[in-house]
Order: structure tokens, then sequence, then C-alpha cells
């Protein structure tokens, strides 16, 4: 198991960390659809958080698995990581400042918005 000094959070450059030196985690984008034509990390998944409660199911399979939800800034990732927490998904982590801070501090060539 996977686990992070923030608790149920991740920070931008210890995920770009943890990638680099192989974490085999999923990624979990909460967004809306619409955002997805704007900018994107690698999705294995995406399921808005407000289809999670009705798709849950879609991620039993990877339970035991790190998984690192994100968003926009963060505020949705971690509604959506503390209902998966409280589902059983104890690997669940929320990316803080969402793909806005992977653009910040990782790479400046994804698309704010």
């Amino acid at each position: 198991m996977t686990s992070f000094c923030d608790g149920a959070e991740i920070t931008v450059l210890e995920l770009k960390n943890q990638l680099d030196t192989g974490l085999n985690a999923l990624l979990l984008d909460v967004r809306e659809a619409h955002e997805l034509n704007i900018c994107s990390l690698k999705n294995d998944f995406h399921i808005p958080l407000g289809d999670l409660a009705d798709r849950i199911q879609e991620l039993m399979d990877h339970k035991e698995k790190t998984i690192i939800v994100y968003c926009r800034s963060g505020r949705r990732s971690q509604i959506a990581t503390n209902y998966l927490r409280a589902n059983g998904f104890s690997s669940a982590f929320n990316l803080q400042g969402g793909i806005l801070a992977w653009a910040d501090n990782i790479d400046n060539k994804i698309t704010k918005y």
C-alpha cells in the first residue's frame, strides 16, 4: 500500500515523483465531461462527481489499488475522496489543487481554465 504523509491528500509534486518512480495508481477524474476537452491528465477513469454514487461499482476491481482523485482545483476531488474512503477505498487520495496545481507546478502546457 502506498501512503502519503498528508493523510488523504497528495501534492502534485509528490504525485509526479511517485509516477516517475513507477507508482501503479489509478487516476480518477471527477470533472464534468465538457472539461475533458479543455485539458486532462492521464485518465484511467472519468466519473463526474455527481455520478460517483451511482457508478462506484465501476471502481470495485480497483478497491485495493492506490486511486488518485482529481478535478480542476481540488474541491470536487476532495468530496469524491471522502466518499470513496467512507465506502472502503482506503487508498484513495485527493490531488491537492487539482489540475490547476499540476499546470502551475508540473506542466505549464496544460490549459488553465
